[in-house]
């Protein structure tokens, strides 16, 4: 009997060789999961690999990997047998004829290498490992081979389209990102996101990849297009546009590294993807670049960033090792805030956070994307919808909202109008689409009670993993509070991703925006207000909470806001009434905290905003208990200015005056230019810090004190007799501090004199005056 081998035999090998792999699996065909099964893999692994992959060669690809993953002893003849049994016998002779051809090409290889052998010593031998310009080059072949198309990234993630990389590339907007606060709470990146949309300066993608710095962080919110710039940098790097002096570029996905927590070294680990190129190359007296895509994804990220000797997981040893070699690492505002503090000993370091498609990767996207008989719609929804505007940034949102306007026989403009809006329409898209994949209308899908069972699951999920921050989570995690998710475990895919691992499955949502959004739908459904407002860990969910309380029926809101049948109906009015009158009294709490103060207010205002409440009389009582100013300037974003027109608009309709507005920008987009527009029909005292111009339109009401602050605007008469002289003609005192070099004071001093003010103010090159007399005797002495 011949002695146990752990190796295979010698046909057996091609079983590991990825060519042959591939060879078969496009012959395979639609019968790959027969195969599969004949081959004893389980069905829950099945359907696993239907789901991730779209094509049927790359189904049978991944599931004859699988099956040699399972199998300890994995052979041909087993393979051969599979295919007996399903009476494929075309693929068996296909299995030899590529046997035969890889033992040949095998024999001339070592033929090649025994004649070499007897060379004299010091003569030039065949190696058996390429040397390194041979990896170089190979790697850059296999980048343009794989990565010259990419998934865009829409709903679902596992079944995207592919956008070709290479001559498509759509502009993103890349920012510096130093000042980023570290914030390990990922439900405040989307408000962090529309702040920094609005003051960033764009840095050139060649200014930061044509430069080989030492360590590049990349951070951005989920699906604004990090891997779309990494996959660029590849192509790019293959092509000889940028690094040109970096030889080896090695990319890794955090997904797939969490399959190899066992794996301690950067030799093994890069012969696990990349042997059939590097073939046991020992990089380690080599320059090489590392890409890391995905660190949030990375299920050992809390060890990597407290890493110590003692550390259970040989892979996170691995990506401390890689900090010796120049390496770009990406992910999601929390976790690239977390891991910035590892390299912080890096003087040769940038720092950049993408903040998605900047206005021309807006408008190709949609060329390029949209039926012609749709893109009028959609531009049209982007250019009245201030929520769609800030958010077709990001690719998600943008692809989305594309899909469900193109979708649609009936779209309603206003369906975008609040974020609730936004959310629940990609929500249910999500649903019909991807989830449920019938032609049935929203309306049909959700008179069925089975499917608002199936919501309100995935939301309790949402909401216990929310209010703990957990991102990614165990099977068991679920399952104490979803009983029969064992059961029923692929229902949720779609929503909710499967990673596999070593230590078993883990478990993320498919994007964090419809977790969010989830965790919010399972308040209001399930939760009292005391138990709403008394969870500090909602707080950020406050809005959307408010938002589902939206009664328009052009909505899809109401769609799910009837969830739970078990839950007391109480009276709406009353249970957003807790909500804001809780909002204004921390508000009063805050004491001189200026900044807590103003945040409860914002807070209230967008809570207002997203449920499109009006002015009841208990509303009134308690907005009549502070004073309300407004303020406009450049870091107000699109979406705030939207909610406080919508305040102002009612609060000034139920007859009440504003306190105060101030304005600090001279360049107002047509929202500030409406909000300034409705506050001066009602307010007590206006500042201004700059001249503004508001075409076409004059105020009309008096206000009690004016502030023109523009010392430093060295403005023309005409200019000053459009823009500034209206608002003096409406003010009873009036303070004024003018530049210096003004050359029309004398028209300045009449003009005032014609307005019938009861109080000026005027400071003019240093001196400061209460009446026109002394005013005008300083001007004819040193003017």
């Amino acid at each position: 009997m011949e002695p146990y081998s752990s190796y295979p035999k010698k046909d057996d090998k091609i079983l590991h060789s990825q060519e042959f792999r591939l060879k078969f699996s496009e012959s395979v065909g639609v019968d790959w999961r027969i195969l599969g099964r004949w081959l004893n893999i389980e069905e829950s692994y099945i359907d696993i690999i239907d789901h991730d992959n779209s094509k049927t060669d790359e189904k049978a690809f991944s599931m004859l990997t699988k099956w040699m993953q399972i199998n300890d002893n994995p052979t041909l003849e087993a393979l051969k047998t599979a295919l007996k049994n399903m009476r494929r016998m075309d693929l068996i002779r296909k299995i030899d004829k590529i046997t035969k051809t890889s033992n040949s090409s095998e024999s001339s290889t070592k033929f090649t290498k025994i004649e070499t052998s007897h060379l004299p010593e010091g003569a030039p031998k065949c190696s058996i490992k390429k040397d390194i310009s041979e990896i170089s080059t190979a790697l850059k072949s296999y980048y343009l081979t794989n990565y010259g198309k990419i998934n865009e990234i829409q709903p679902p993630l596992k079944s995207p389209a592919n956008v070709d990389l290479m001559n498509k590339f759509v502009d993103l907007c890349i920012v510096d990102a130093v000042n980023t606060q570290i914030d390990a709470v990922f439900s405040v990146e989307r408000e962090d996101f529309l702040k920094k949309q609005i003051n960033y300066t764009p840095i050139p993608y060649s200014e930061i990849f044509m430069k080989e710095k030492s360590v590049t962080l990349i951070s951005g919110i989920a699906g604004i297009g990090k891997t779309w710039l990494l996959r660029k940098c590849l192509l790019d790097w293959s092509n000889g546009l940028i690094w040109e002096n970096v030889k080896l570029v090695f990319y890794l996905e955090c997904r797939r590294l969490n399959l190899c927590q066992t794996i301690g070294t950067i030799n093994k680990l890069l012969n696990v993807f990349y042997k059939d190129i590097i073939n046991d190359f020992d990089i380690s007296i080599h320059p090489a670049l590392f890409i890391i895509d995905g660190l949030d994804e990375f299920k050992y990220l809390n060890e990597l960033i407290n890493c110590s000797s003692s550390c259970n997981y040989p892979i996170v040893n691995v990506l401390t090792e890689i900090q010796k070699y120049k390496y770009i690492v990406a992910g999601r505002v929390y976790a690239i805030d977390q891991y910035q503090s590892k390299s912080t000993e890096h003087c040769d370091k940038i720092n950049i956070q993408i903040m998605g498609f900047n206005e021309n990767g807006v408008d190709n996207y949609i060329e390029n994307n949209v039926l012609e008989g749709k893109k009028d719609v959609v531009k049209a929804t982007l250019k009245e919808s201030a929520i769609a505007k800030s958010m077709s940034s990001v690719p998600f949102y943008l692809s989305s909202m594309c899909k469900i306007i193109s979708n649609s026989k009936c779209f309603y403009k206003n369906s975008f109008l609040t974020m609730t809006d936004l959310y629940a329409n990609v929500f249910l898209y999500f649903l019909q689409k991807h989830i449920i994949k019938n032609n049935e209308l929203i309306y049909q899908l959700m008179g069925n009670n089975s499917n608002k069972k199936y919501i309100l699951n995935i939301c309790k999920i949402a909401y216990q993993l929310f209010v703990e921050n957990k991102v990614i989570f165990s099977k068991e995690e679920i399952q104490t509070f979803i009983t029969d998710f064992d059961k029923d475990e692929e229902k949720f895919f779609g929503f909710i991703e499967r990673i596999e691992t070593n230590l078993g499955y883990s478990y993320q949502f498919a994007h964090l925006t419809i977790m969010e959004f989830c965790a919010s739908v399972y308040a209001y459904n399930c939760l009292s207000n005391e138990e709403i407002i008394a969870n500090e860990k909602l707080k950020s969910c406050l809005s959307m909470v408010c938002g589902l309380t939206n009664k328009n029926q052009n909505s899809l809101l109401k769609f799910i806001v009837n969830l739970n049948s078990s839950k007391k109906t109480c009276d709406e009015s009353l249970f957003l009434f807790s909500i804001f009158d809780r909002l204004l009294k921390l508000s009063h709490l805050s004491g001189n905290k200026y900044q807590l103060e103003t945040y409860y207010v914002n807070l209230f205002i967008e809570c207002f905003y997203e449920s499109q409440s009006s002015f009841s009389d208990e509303i009134k009582l308690i907005v009549d208990e502070r004073k309300w100013k407004i303020s406009i300037h450049d870091g107000k974003t699109s979406y705030e200015t939207s909610c406080k027109n919508y305040f102002v608009k009612h609060y000034i309709k139920s007859g009440r005056k504003l306190s105060w507005l101030g304005v600090n920008k001279n360049i107002l987009s047509d929202e500030e230019r409406n909000l300034i527009i409705q506050c001066s029909t009602n307010v007590r005292d206006v500042v201004f810090w700059c001249p503004i111009k508001l075409e076409g339109w004059k105020p009309k009401d008096k206000i009690k004190e004016l502030w023109i602050h523009i010392s430093q605007d060295l403005i023309t008469k005409k200019d000053f007799e459009e823009n500034v002289l209206p608002w003096i003609n409406l003010c009873e005192r009036l303070n004024l501090l003018l530049h210096n070099d003004i050359d029309f004071i004398e028209e300045i001093c009449e003009w005032i004199r014609c307005s019938n003010l009861k109080r000026l103010w005027i400071k003019y090159r240093g001196k400061h005056f209460h009446n026109l007399d002394k005013l005008k005797n300083f001007i004819t002495q040193y003017v």
